[in-house]
């Protein structure tokens, strides 16, 4: 796969797993990025993991 540098490679592989992560837990990994993207501007910093696709509190 051609990415085009390593930094990018490096991105793109970190947003292939969150995906196969949502995937693998019954999300719909559509679903869960559109959640996750209205909800960031809002979430305290405290609470961003709960907004990862294995996180009990992910809205399925």
């Amino acid at each position: 796969m051609l990415a085009g540098s390593l930094r990018a490679g490096r991105r793109a592989a970190a947003i292939q797993t969150l995906f196969a992560t949502a995937n693998l837990n019954s999300l719909d990994p559509a679903l869960w990025l559109t959640n996750t993207l209205e909800a960031l501007p809002t979430c305290p910093n405290s609470r961003v993991d709960s907004l990862l696709p294995f996180s009990d509190n992910t809205p399925r």
